[in-house]
């Protein structure tokens, strides 16, 4: 199946198109040609509860169609929530789950931030974190000797990271920050590039935002993973809240139009704590997730830190 036409049977033009979507070309080679790879399973008139889907720990399965882009492969959601209307999810409503981990967080940026210096070592100490989330990644680069900026949409993080590491988020996206042009020497996007309406802005705003030379890095789910092969529609990070599913094919070819020559792609692993994981794992793997859930917290193995891999990958490039 393909076309603009095969959008779950309606198109842009068709007025019964749902007015709280809207349907996106292809971001990196602007194509309007695709095919559908998973149909959307959203049901129609059912309202989306913004604030509990568009979270950082946001966990619901993938509702809406994903296409592949014919002439790039880039696979993406279209149609899509409008931005506006994620945007406002994202702004409202907490998250206590996700800073449950900081600490875990913490030792997982470390390991991330040593990864990016063998990489490319930045020339200056100005790092800005887009999508800073509770601060995690800032408070292990200030302890590292960095200068830490950052900016998050949500108004509770912001919170938290004020109360928890004294440190003062800008409340909005990379496009609100008050830096200037050439005012950074790292920028950062932790698993945030794939959450934005439009990736190549993103990417264009960051090149504006850097010095010459300047680094950018940034983690991301691979669709192109073994792991994303293997699970399919189950793989882990096929979630409303994504609306694109890079590789590295299309993540460089994003970054060359960007103006970045991509340095380095690498398995990028995370650590948090085992009952965490079990949780947010339980919904893929039916009856087999709830005995394990059961089985790590009648074992009293919750807290256990736990190091894994399920495709993302950490992708560190520079500015031409």
């Amino acid at each position: 199946m393909s076309g603009a036409a095969r959008e779950r049977g309606f198109t842009a033009r068709d007025p019964d198109y749902p007015p709280q979507f809207e349907s996106v070309p292809c971001n990196v080679c602007g194509s309007d040609s695709f095919e559908v790879v998973f149909p959307s399973k959203r049901e129609p008139g059912r309202a989306v509860d913004l604030a509990t889907v568009f979270r950082s720990s946001g966990d619901e399965p993938l509702q809406d169609q994903m296409v592949r882009c014919l002439s790039c492969g880039l696979h993406y959601v279209r149609p899509r929530l409008r931005w506006d209307l994620i945007l406002e999810g994202y702004r409202g409503g907490t998250d206590e789950s996700f800073v449950s981990q900081v600490a875990m967080r913490e030792r997982t940026f470390r390991r991330g931030l040593r990864q990016i210096e063998a990489a490319a070592k930045p020339t200056g100490r100005r790092v800005l974190d887009v999508g800073a989330a509770g601060g995690s990644f800032l408070a292990a680069a200030r302890k590292r000797g960095y200068e830490p900026l950052g900016c998050e949409p949500s108004a509770w993080m912001c919170g938290f990271a004020r109360e928890h590491y004294g440190l003062e988020l800008h409340p909005g996206t990379i496009f609100d920050m008050p830096v200037s042009a050439g005012g950074v020497d790292l920028l950062t996007l932790w698993d945030v590039i794939e959450h934005t309406p439009d990736p190549r802005a993103v990417l264009d705003r960051a090149h504006q935002l850097l010095v010459p030379g300047g680094i950018l890095a940034m983690s991301y789910p691979d669709y192109g993973s073994l792991v994303s092969r293997l699970m399919g529609r189950r793989w882990v990070f096929n979630l409303t809240v994504h609306l694109y599913y890079f590789d590295p094919g299309t993540m460089g070819e994003l970054l060359r139009r960007a103006g970045f020559s991509p340095l380095r792609f690498r398995p990028y692993l995370q650590t948090l704590e085992l009952g965490y994981v079990a949780r947010r794992a339980a919904p893929y793997l039916g009856p087999l997730g709830r005995l394990a859930t059961g089985g790590v917290h009648l074992l009293r193995l919750d807290r256990v830190p736990l190091q894994y891999w399920v495709g993302q990958t950490l992708v560190v490039a520079r500015k031409e």
